[in-house]
């Protein structure tokens, strides 16, 4: 069986990182599939999610690597079709990828004890982001 859903919510601009666990555990628990794989996916090529320990100095420390991987005020090359002043918005997106696959039993996330599903918001404006939510299993 396969069930699609999304959910929507507001981000802040530049590296806004969101714990989305509870609301995908709140569509596992309305949905008839007990046992399966769910994927979250985000369709767009600014955004990313991910699962790490969602801790203020874990938070800290992302945001501090993207800042060197992929600086803000360096060159990209993107820039030069839309003038949007967000390359560095797109690579980092890019690094980590837009959609994270978790098992679940009995209508639970298969998680470890640290860990939670997180969304980064890389774009240089806040937004209404939209996710999918897979749910595939019997």
């Amino acid at each position: 069986m396969v069930e699609t859903r999304t959910f929507v919510f507001s981000t802040e601009a530049e590296m806004d990182l969101v714990d989305i666990t509870k609301d995908v555990g709140d569509i596992l628990a309305e949905t008839a599939v007990s046992d399966g794989i769910v994927t979250v996916f985000v369709p767009g090529s600014t955004g990313a999610v991910t699962t790490m320990e969602y801790e203020p100095g874990l938070v800290k420390d992302m945001k501090e690597l993207f800042d060197k991987l992929a600086p803000a005020d360096h060159y990209y090359h993107h820039e030069e079709r839309w003038h949007d002043k967000n390359g560095h918005s797109h690579v980092r997106a890019s690094l980590i990828g837009p959609s994270v696959t978790i098992p679940f039993r009995d209508n639970r996330l298969m998680l470890g004890t640290w860990q939670q599903i997180v969304f980064f918001d890389f774009d240089v404006r806040a937004r209404e982001r939209e996710l999918f939510v897979q749910i595939i299993g019997e």
